[in-house]
C-alpha cells in the first residue's frame, strides 16, 4: 500500500479522534473500541474486522476513509465493532453466507439506530446506499432478533428458500402468498444491486464467517460476553445524569439477565451457611451501664458467612453465548444474595479445566475470564479437586452446565456435595443434587 506519510498520520488521527469522540457521546461503543485495534490496508475494498497475533481489529483502507465524513466515520466504527462483540464471523457458517451477513447487518443497524434516539442520520453512508437497512421484512426493528432468528424471514438473494437449522422464526412467514415471497426476492436483489462495495452480504463491509468455530472464537466469545455487560452497567450509570446516548437493546436485554439470577441461593446454600456469633464480649463494654460499678456483656449481632464454594462453568462448544451469561447471572447473584460473604473459587473448564480463581466479592469476579470451547469433561473436575484442593475446606461443588456429557462415579466427589445446575429439562444426572434455570435462545 503506496500511501503517503502525511496521509497516514491524517487517516490514523481521525480513527483515534473517532474513538474518542463516541466515549464522550455515545460511551458503550468507545469503550468497547478500546479493546480493538486499527489498521489500514488496500486489501479490504472498504472495511472489515480482522484478527492477528495482536489481537482484533477493524482494517479500513485509505480510499474508503477519503470518501466518508467523520460522522460516517463513527457509524462505521460502531457497524464493525458490533459484529465483533456479537462474534457474527464464527456464528454463520451454519447458513448461506450473503443471507446470513444480510442478517447480521440488520442487527447491528438496528441497534446502532435505537442506541441513537432512532435517527437515521446515525446510520447514513451517502456512497453506499444513505440509510443502511435496519428493518426486518416484516417491518419490525432488527434489534428485537438475534442474526440466527432473522435468516429465516430474509428470502434468498439467489430466489432459493433456505431455511437456517434450529431456528424458530422459520415458520412465520409460512401462511405468506407465494406473490409477496416473489416481491421480497425482487425487493432483496434490487437492494443487493444498489449496495456498493465488495462486503459479503452485498453490504459495504466483510464479516465472513469462519468455516469452523475454533476454540479461541469460544474463548473470545465468553470475553466479550463480559466487555459488554461490563460496558453497558458503566453507560447506564453515566447516562443517567447527562442524557447522551444509551446502551443498544442486545446489550440491555444482556444486562437484565445478569441482574436476575433465577437460582434462591440463600435456599440451596442454607446447609453451608454458618453463623460467626460471639454471644457477649467485655469488649467494649455495654454503654449504657458507664456510670455502674459492674461491667456487662455487649450483645452483638450474628454475622453470617458461607464457607467456601467452588463455582464451574461450561464453557464447552455446546454452551452459547445466553447459556454462559444465565451462568455469570447465577454466580454473580449468588455473590449478591450474600452480600459479598460468600467465599470459594470461580473456574471454567471443558474437555481440560481453568484454574480456578479465588473470589470474596463481585469486584473480583468481575475481573475472572472465562476459557473453553471444547468437548465436555465432569471427571477433571474431582481430579482437579483431589490434586489441588485438598485442605481447602471445601464445603460444596456447584456445576453449571448443559449436562451432555458422561456423568463421573459418584465416590470421586470424595463425600464433598454437589449440585448440578442444568439449564435444561432433558438431562437428569445420576447423584447429587440437582436445579434447572432456564435460558431464552
Amino acid at each position: 500500500m503506496d500511501v503517503p506519510a502525511d496521509k497516514m498520520r491524517e487517516y490514523t488521527r481521525r480513527i483515534l479522534l473517532a474513538r474518542m469522540e463516541l466515549l464522550l457521546k455515545n460511551g458503550f461503543y468507545g469503550l468497547l473500541l478500546m479493546h480493538v485495534g486499527f489498521a489500514l490496508t488496500d486489501a479490504v475494498e472498504n472495511a472489515c474486522t480482522a484478527r492477528d497475533k495482536n489481537g482484533e481489529k477493524i482494517c479500513f483502507n485509505p480510499a474508503f476513509l477519503e470518501g466518508i465524513s467523520d460522522s460516517e466515520l463513527l457509524y462505521a466504527m460502531e457497524h464493525e465493532v458490533l459484529h465483533l462483540a456479537l462474534r457474527h464471523f464464527s456464528r454463520g457458517e451454519a447458513y448461506e453466507p450473503e443471507r446470513f451477513n444480510i442478517a447480521c447487518d440488520i442487527v447491528v443497524n438496528s441497534n446502532i439506530l435505537q442506541s441513537n434516539g432512532m435517527d437515521e442520520r446515525s446510520i447514513t453512508l451517502r456512497n453506499f446506499g444513505g440509510v443502511q437497512r435496519h428493518q426486518a421484512p416484516n417491518g419490525r426493528e432488527g434489534y428485537e432478533f438475534t442474526a440466527e432468528e432473522l435468516y429465516d424471514l430474509i428470502p434468498d438473494p439467489n430466489g432459493d428458500p433456505i431455511k437456517g437449522p434450529g431456528s424458530k422464526a422459520s415458520g412465520q412467514s409460512s401462511s405468506r402468498s407465494d406473490k409477496s415471497k416473489d416481491d421480497d426476492v425482487k425487493q432483496e436483489k434490487g437492494r443487493a444491486q444498489k449496495k456498493k462495495g465488495g462486503g459479503s452480504g452485498g453490504g459495504w463491509d466483510e464479516h465472513a464467517a469462519s468455516s469452523v468455530e475454533t476454540e479461541e472464537d469460544s474463548i473470545m466469545r465468553a470475553v466479550w460476553v463480559q466487555r459488554i455487560v461490563n460496558a453497558a452497567e458503566v453507560i447506564e450509570i453515566r447516562e443517567k445524569s447527562n442524557g447522551r446516548g444509551t446502551v443498544p437493546a442486545f446489550a440491555a436485554r444482556m444486562l437484565r439477565e445478569l441482574r436476575r439470577p433465577q437460582t434462591d441461593w440463600r435456599t440451596i446454600l442454607n446447609d453451608f451457611i454458618q453463623e460467626e456469633i460471639c454471644d457477649y464480649s467485655f469488649s467494649p463494654p455495654d454503654r449504657r451501664f458507664d456510670e455502674s460499678s459492674f461491667f456487662l456483656p455487649d450483645f452483638n449481632e450474628k454475622e453470617e458467612t458461607v464457607r467456601k464454594i467452588l463455582f464451574m462453568i461450561d464453557t464447552s462448544g455446546s454452551m452459547n453465548d445466553a447459556m454462559i451469561t444465565a451462568a455469570f447471572s447465577e454466580v454473580k447473584g449468588a455473590i449478591d444474595q450474600f452480600n459479598g460473604k460468600l467465599r470459594g473459587w470461580l473456574g471454567f473448564f471443558d474437555a481440560a479445566i481453568i484454574e480456578p480463581k479465588p473470589f470474596s466479592s463481585v469486584e473480583e469476579f468481575r475481573v475472572i475470564r472465562p476459557a473453553g470451547g471444547g468437548g465436555t469433561d465432569f471427571q477433571i473436575i474431582f481430579e482437579y479437586v483431589a490434586q489441588h484442593m485438598q485442605g481447602k475446606q471445601l464445603a460444596s461443588i456447584v456445576i453449571l452446565t448443559d449436562g451432555f456429557a458422561p456423568f463421573p462415579k459418584e465416590h470421586l466427589a470424595m463425600g464433598i456435595p454437589v449440585l448440578w445446575l442444568l439449564n435444561n429439562e432433558e438431562v437428569d444426572p445420576p447423584w447429587g443434587k440437582v436445579a434447572r434455570i432456564t435460558v431464552d435462545d
